[in-house]
Formats: structure tokens, C-alpha cells, sequence
């Protein structure tokens, strides 16, 4: 870990717990515009696989049946 980097977490740590709460909320967010970015390549996404389901170009599976593909894939893959 980078000498700063330390420094940074050493003195996050003498805050009151009120302040390192803010803190770490402070760090997690990103700015607006980037968020507004994900947003949009979210919803492009949502569009997507909903216009493949409603156009019968996909069909949906059950959650149980997929994590059962998801580990027959990955079985197989190990072979």
C-alpha cells in the first residue's frame, strides 16, 4: 500500500465515527455525470433483453434452472 495511502487511513481512523461514516459515504459516491452515464447504459441494457424477451427472441429460464446451466457450464469447462 502506497505511503500516502496509509497516511490517509491513519488519520480516517482518529475521526469520530460520525465523520468516518461520511467519509466513506463521500468516497463511494461517483459525480453526477458519471452516474448519469451508468444510468443510461443500464437502461439501454433493460431496453434490450426486454425487446429480446417480448420478440420471442429469447425465452426466460427460472433463476434455479439457470445457476443449474451456470454450473454445468462451468463443470465442463473444468474437464
Amino acid at each position: 500500500m502506497a505511503s500516502r495511502l496509509e497516511d490517509y487511513i491513519a488519520e480516517g481512523r482518529t475521526l469520530a465515527a460520525d465523520e468516518r461514516e461520511i467519509a466513506a459515504l463521500s468516497l463511494r459516491q461517483i459525480d453526477e455525470a458519471r452516474q448519469a452515464e451508468v444510468d443510461a447504459a443500464w437502461d439501454e441494457t433493460i431496453d434490450c433483453r426486454l425487446d429480446e424477451l417480448l420478440s420471442g427472441k429469447v425465452e426466460a429460464v427460472s433463476g434455479r434452472e439457470t445457476i443449474s446451466i451456470a454450473r454445468a457450464r462451468a463443470a465442463a469447462r473444468r474437464k
